[in-house]
């Protein structure tokens, strides 16, 4: 009888944790820098994978240049570094097993400078269907014209 007891305590215990053991949840961490070694804060760091429901989980760095992203399923990943004026880094096949917390760092080199031009304004609007010539004349080139074409008095 005690060993049919101690038989179901050790099972009701491995049924117990083996949900745990199935949602094992890792994590990446890592520092991301630029190429003198100075530390980056603000980049975003995004970790893909097809075993995500939502297929991407994100973080940004600290001011310190880390970042970490956790509660991720074991699987196989592709990590995304970008930040404004610096190239993208991408880091493909990051293993996550288990529980495991995997180091993913980054040195990211000055990118191309990107520059983006908005106009904006009412272009003009002109009349196709119109026959109608219409001009439009300064007030005292008018008056000037006028005179000119008038006959002057002692030529009468």
């Amino acid at each position: 009888m005690k060993r049919a007891l101690g038989m179901s305590a050790v099972s009701c215990l491995c049924l117990a944790l083996l949900p745990a053991a199935a949602y094992a949840q890792a994590s990446f961490t890592g520092i991301v820098r630029d190429t003198s070694g100075a530390v980056l804060p603000g980049v975003s760091v995004e970790a893909a994978s097809p075993v995500l429901i939502e297929k991407v989980r994100s973080s940004v760095t600290d001011g310190t240049g880390r970042y970490t992203i956790s509660d991720l399923r074991p699987g196989t990943y592709q990590v995304t570094f970008t930040l404004a004026g610096f190239r993208s880094v991408v880091r493909q096949g990051l293993e996550l097993v288990g529980t495991s917390v995997v180091t993913a760092n980054a040195d990211m080199a000055i990118g191309t400078v990107e520059e983006t031009i908005t106009v904006s304004g009412a272009t003009p609007t002109v009349d196709l269907q119109s026959t109608t010539r219409q001009s439009r004349s300064h007030r005292k080139s008018s008056r000037r014209f006028q005179a000119r074409a008038r006959p002057s008095r002692s030529e009468s």
